[in-house]
């Protein structure tokens, strides 16, 4: 999967807050996610993160490469 840091991730289960929409803080064998609507940051293993991938949302690109 061509997930980066920035992205927006819908995932197939709710957080338990409601929401199923998180933000990519950090990415490696585990995945850091913030979720957006209530904010809590947690820790996913990479292979669990991957498979409940429901959409992935692109970053806009804002930095000039020089």
């Amino acid at each position: 999967m061509d997930i980066k840091v920035g992205d927006t991730l819908v995932l197939k289960k709710n957080h338990p807050c409601g929401g199923n929409s998180f933000y990519v803080l950090r990415i490696g064998m585990d995945f850091k996610l913030k979720c957006l609507s209530c904010s809590r940051e947690f820790m996913i293993p990479r292979s669990k993160a991957e498979k409940a991938v429901k959409q992935i949302i692109k970053a806009q690109d804002t930095i000039n490469p020089g």
